[in-house]
């Protein structure tokens, strides 16, 4: 079941949900509005131009107020909350229509796991032909939460808890390398 503007606004009165910081205007009638963090970061090119997943992968993390995402350009980024979920609580990412019908892609691989605590780091692609002009602290997305049927039986305690700033991949401490 996905939670309502109510149900959301008591889970946060109550403590049960944490988002910080947080705007009224942000909260939607099935969601929250998820806005552009400062952090950005970029894979750093490699000598051999591969990308081995079974190996660290070097980034040039940056802070900046506005950038501008070039045509094509992929660059990871951060939302400027930083959440913490319940144990029964899942969330998604949605991109925002008006930013996707300009051709700014959310790639994000979109679930937000019970327990999760942090701030999401939001994969941006350009698939326009011009620029696209990013702007800290500008609503970027949404996050829709859902009620698990039960509470999970082990809540996230994965690589990337407790995140913060635009979090490169560490898919190399995989097991199943």
């Amino acid at each position: 079941m996905i939670l309502s503007d109510k149900t959301i606004i008591k889970m946060l009165k109550n403590g049960r949900l944490s988002i910080e910081p947080l705007e009224n205007y942000q909260i939607q009638p099935a969601s929250v509005d998820i806005c552009l963090g400062n952090t950005f970061s970029m894979i750093e090119d490699s000598s051999d131009g591969i990308i081995a997943l079974n190996k660290s992968i070097n980034y040039k993390v940056f802070e900046t107020e506005k950038y501008l995402l070039l045509p094509g350009q992929f660059v990871l980024a951060t939302t400027r909350e930083y959440f913490s979920l319940p144990n029964d609580i899942t969330a998604f990412v949605e991109g925002r229509s008006s930013l996707g019908r300009l051709g700014l892609f959310i790639q994000n691989a979109g679930w937000v796991d019970p327990g999760f605590e942090g701030e999401i780091t939001l994969e941006l692609y350009n698939a326009n032909r011009c620029a696209i002009e990013l702007q800290s602290g500008r609503r970027i997305g949404q996050l829709v939460f859902a009620q698990l049927d039960q509470e999970a039986l082990h809540s996230y305690s994965g690589k990337y808890q407790k995140q913060r700033g635009a979090t490169g991949s560490r898919i190399y401490l995989d097991s199943d390398r």
